[in-house]
């Protein structure tokens, strides 16, 4: 039986921190941004954990 492959789309989206956690970019960020204050538009660029609900997906994706 062949191994299972990583979903490619997925490795390049998501990665795990050193303690476990799955970090994520924020969306929202690519166009439209004239509307969009200045503040809201630097939160973007943060990046933030992955939601526990969505946890089980994406480890799954990445495994």
């Amino acid at each position: 039986m062949p191994k299972m492959k990583s979903h490619s789309g997925t490795k390049k989206r998501f990665r795990l921190t050193g303690t476990g956690k799955l970090v994520r970019g924020k969306a929202y960020k690519s166009h439209i941004l004239t509307k969009k204050t200045t503040k809201r538009k630097r939160g973007f660029r943060q990046e933030t954990t992955v939601s526990s609900a969505d946890r089980k997906t994406v480890v799954s994706r990445l495994a």
